[in-house]
């Protein structure tokens, strides 16, 4: 049996904070007493970590990753061992990734695959979402037998025309799917059709530059997919969750939806909340690698982003995670946009900037345990084993220095990627300590965790549901 002890911090979760100290014991958080009480004191332990003036927090639960992903003609430059590394550097403690269906393949097939991928390699746990490429009968069939076995979520597209794009009668029947068996169908919301005349458009006229990446993918048709996947999931009777929403006019269709009872759920992320076009339009093919599928916006969308953080309207921060370096996987779309492959590298970035949206005024410190450990936790069915620190939950907990600042760099992240999306970025806090399931990942700054630590974590279904 083994046991550790944490000492003194500021115990911080989604609905508390208390000056307390947590016993862990074979891998679980078995008891929360305050500090110095007899009660506290009378605990004795083989490991006694000390958390004076610091947080003590949930492990991060990272909703939305893309380990190995194939895209664009490369793969993510991120492996599930070194993806997961840097994702407990960054504390946080549990990755849902997607498995990818390929079109006139089986979703089994693809999970497996998936499940290979992973397999002994990842430092902390993990779980899958499944990308569903090709509805139908048996694709339906087998979403049920997923759903039953822990794989609770579908991803469908209404973007990349001829890679995963799903029509709306796909989609609809998916959907239909999904409210019977109580799966939750996942949504990358952007008008694929139209954007790609926009893309031939655009390059006709010899606009080759990564910024009318951006211009191209207008937040119009992002917006319009928004609605209108609300609209097919409420004909289906079914729950639907928004992917990285990127756009102040999509924010206002998930409001307006949520304002109606409906179960409608938005997700953004870290780029969308600290970068915008500006980025997009660095010279010299920099911007380049800021291209990522939904773009970034102009800055006057970030505050509807944060206002929908603030009023529930968006209830989730995750990566999307999809990393490709910028020499030989970027420059591949060198004088043609459309080629760049899309994606930023971020998971190890994202419990630090949303700390520093806490340092800022944007959000409280329960609300950033909220967005980025509990409700993704409960989202995907993995609350309270995930995302709490409560007895009984998994003892992913990570001491959290609010006091230490740190210039975010490529020099010194732990991400397979040639730059950071945030360089030079200068940010208040820093994990210090990380417990995956009780075992240090990270010990006081340095990785003493290993591939293969991380186990694969089935699900239950979408907490939120009726």
């Amino acid at each position: 049996m083994s046991r550790t002890v944490i000492r003194g911090g500021l115990v911080v979760t989604a609905s508390d904070e208390i000056h307390a100290d947590v016993l862990i014991e074979d891998g679980r958080i078995v008891a929360l007493a305050a500090s110095g009480t007899p009660a506290a004191e009378a605990w004795t332990a083989e490991r006694t970590i000390d958390a004076t003036g610091k947080y003590v927090i949930p492990g991060g639960v990272d909703a939305h990753t893309h380990m190995e992903l194939p895209f664009g003609g490369t793969f993510a430059s991120d492996s599930f061992e070194t993806g997961t590394r840097a994702a407990a550097w960054g504390g946080t403690t549990t990755i849902v990734d997607f498995a990818v269906q390929s079109v006139g393949r089986s979703l089994r097939e693809g999970l497996d695959a998936w499940n290979a991928k992973a397999d002994g390699q990842c430092a902390i746990d993990y779980a899958f979402h499944m990308i569903v490429s090709d509805v139908n009968n048996e694709t339906l069939k087998e979403m049920d037998l997923l759903v039953e076995e822990g794989v609770t979520s579908f991803k469908q597209f209404m973007a990349y025309p001829g890679v995963f794009y799903s029509d709306d009668g796909q989609i609809l029947r998916a959907m239909q799917r999904s409210a019977e068996n109580g799966g939750l169908i996942m949504m990358h919301a952007e008008n694929g059709i139209a954007i790609d005349v926009l893309v031939e458009q655009a390059l006709a006229r010899g606009e080759t530059d990564p910024r009318y990446h951006g211009e191209v993918r207008k937040a119009l048709l992002e917006a319009e997919a928004t609605h209108r996947a609300i609209k097919l999931a409420q004909v289906a009777g079914a729950p639907l969750y928004v992917v990285h929403v990127s756009a102040q006019e999509a924010v206002a269709e998930l409001a307006r939806a949520r304002d109606e009872g409906l179960n409608v759920f938005g997700e953004t992320c870290p780029q969308y909340l600290f970068l915008s076009t500006d980025n997009l339009a660095e010279p010299d093919f920099e911007g380049a690698k800021y291209v990522c599928s939904t773009p970034l916006r102009p800055k006057e969308h970030q505050a509807a982003l944060w206002r929908g953080l603030r009023t529930n309207d968006l209830q989730v921060v995750s990566t999307d995670h999809c990393p490709f370096c910028f020499v030989g996987q970027k420059e591949l779309g060198r004088g043609d946009f459309s080629k760049i492959p899309n994606g930023l590298p971020g998971v190890e970035n994202r419990m630090d900037l949303l700390h520093q949206a806490v340092v800022d005024g944007h959000i409280s410190r329960r609300r950033w345990i909220e967005i980025a450990c509990a409700t993704p936790a409960r989202m995907f069915g993995l609350y309270p084993k995930k995302g709490t620190i409560a007895p009984g939950a998994d003892a992913d907990v990570v001491i959290y220095d609010p006091h230490a600042e740190q210039i975010i760099s490529a020099e010194t992240h732990h991400m397979n990627v040639d730059y950071s999306a945030y360089e030079g970025r200068r940010v208040t806090g820093r994990v210090e300590t990380v417990l995956s399931r009780g075992e240090p990942v990270i010990t006081e700054r340095e990785f003493t965790g290993r591939a293969g630590h991380g186990v694969y974590t089935p699900r239950s279904t979408c907490q939120y549901l009726n």
